[in-house]
């Protein structure tokens, strides 16, 4: 059961919650999804077309029956994930992602308060970094959910196929940045993930990444807060005042257009004797630092000092986290792994932080690692209240030096270090191999 010392929500996206079984073993109940909601950054692209014309066609029902099960992707510890398609779409359709629940076993197992939360934060989700639900239906007894589709398979395959198993020092910036703008989103929301790892980051057919599986996370009420900083400014040159306007600084892609406002620069003169200026900087953070859990949660060698000693975690467990999927990243394997869990156990609590010797690289490139294990030894600050990002989340992250170059705003834009070649999907659409409807498959 979780704690928390905040307002947890309870209530499910649009008042849903998982309806009883049916009497039917093929009967499918009305998609609970809010066929009119919005989602700007999906709202042109095939797949959310497709399943809107479909809600057209049907009166807004999507079920089962709709789709045609072409191959099992992948099972957690919920339930299971199968490729699908649509089944007016054949040969050139869209593909999705469907993951089915067994209600039974989740009660069973006093799991169906984990499967409820991740439906409601899915449900709510619109970032390009975050899993996009177009769907959720129940089938007999099973909760089916239907999200988008990632070809590129899962960072951890793509770390094997390295030299070295392990991704150059841009590469790993690319992705950290990624990563990184997902987790100050779902913080933002009020989500605290607590299960980032390799095989959680899907890579998607332009190379960009999703985050996805979110039966761990825990959901709590967080406040944004608007700060300003002062920063000094270089004095004014002399010569003709310029007619271009200074560049407003950016905050977020999440900021709306009726905050712009305050982002307006304004200066002051220090003395009359001097031109030295400041100027004031707003910054947005929400960071939801008073939740906490005494849950035991999450995966061995990521798990956070707080979390295996018991006394309770909040959202800094995401950036401890972070800070092992850096260095996995960059050195191939994590630094705390022992022989057996408990060993690895004892080792994040008591060992200190390693790196492997440095091989034989530039200058530069050495400027560029000693940045990064810079950052990963904040980031792996054992004490959560000396953790960097533990007050300001995202905020003081993206300040650090490892992140000098990288620009927040358009990062969308950048061409990832790898983009799948042949596309899962394109070898689908020629098969005509597929799962029959049928729940014994599930």
């Amino acid at each position: 059961m979780e704690t928390t010392s905040v307002k947890c929500s309870g209530e499910g996206w649009c008042g849903s919650s998982w309806s009883s079984p049916s009497s039917s073993c093929c009967s499918s109940s009305v998609t609970t999804v809010n066929p009119c909601a919005k989602k700007p950054h999906k709202a042109n692209q095939e797949e959310w077309e497709a399943i809107r014309r479909l809600r057209l066609f049907t009166g807004g029902r999507v079920g089962l029956d709709h789709f045609r099960l072409v191959r099992r992707l992948g099972s957690g510890d919920l339930g299971n994930v199968y490729l699908c398609r649509l089944h007016q779409q054949r040969i050139s359709g869209c593909h999705y992602a469907m993951k089915v629940v067994d209600k039974e076993s989740l009660a069973f197992r006093n799991k169906v308060q984990r499967a409820e939360i991740e439906k409601e934060i899915l449900a709510v989700l619109d970032h390009p970094f975050l899993p996009t639900l177009y769907a959720q239906f129940d089938a007999s007894h099973y909760s089916c959910l239907v999200m988008e589709f990632c070809p590129g398979g899962d960072l951890h395959v793509v770390r094997q196929r390295q030299p070295g198993k392990r991704f150059s020092i841009s590469s790993s910036r690319f992705y950290a940045a990624e990563i990184l703008l997902a987790l100050e989103y779902l913080h933002m929301m009020g989500v605290i993930y607590r299960d980032l790892k390799p095989e959680n980051v899907l890579v998607r057919e332009d190379g960009h990444i999703m985050l996805s599986d979110f039966d761990l996370s825990l959901k709590c009420d967080v406040v944004p807060k608007l700060v300003r900083q002062k920063v000094s400014t270089p004095p004014k040159t002399s010569g003709a005042p310029s007619c271009v306007p200074p560049m407003q600084p950016v905050l977020s892609c999440l900021l709306r257009t009726a905050g712009a406002k305050n982002n307006r620069r304004r200066k002051f003169v220090a003395s009359s004797s001097t031109t030295s200026e400041f100027e004031v900087k707003p910054e947005l953070f929400a960071e939801p630092i008073s939740a906490s859990s005494k849950s035991f949660v999450g995966t061995h060698e990521y798990l956070a000092p707080e979390v295996i000693s018991g006394l309770g975690h909040g959202s800094a467990v995401d950036w401890w986290t972070l800070g092992i999927f850096l260095y996995e990243l960059l050195y191939g394997h994590t630094p705390f792994k022992g022989e057996n869990n408990k060993k690895t156990l004892i080792n994040i609590i008591k060992q200190p932080l390693r790196f492997p010797a440095t091989r034989k690289i530039s200058r530069e490139t050495d400027e560029k690692f000693r940045s990064a294990n810079d950052l990963i030894g904040k980031l792996l600050v054992k004490n959560p209240k000396k953790r960097i990002g533990s007050l300001r989340g995202s905020v003081e992250i993206k300040r650090h030096e490892f992140f000098k170059d990288v620009n927040w705003a358009l990062i969308r834009s950048v061409k990832p270090p790898e983009i799948p070649s042949s596309p899962v999907n394109n070898k689908l659409r020629k098969s005509n191999n597929v799962i029959p409807i049928h729940f014994d498959y599930f």
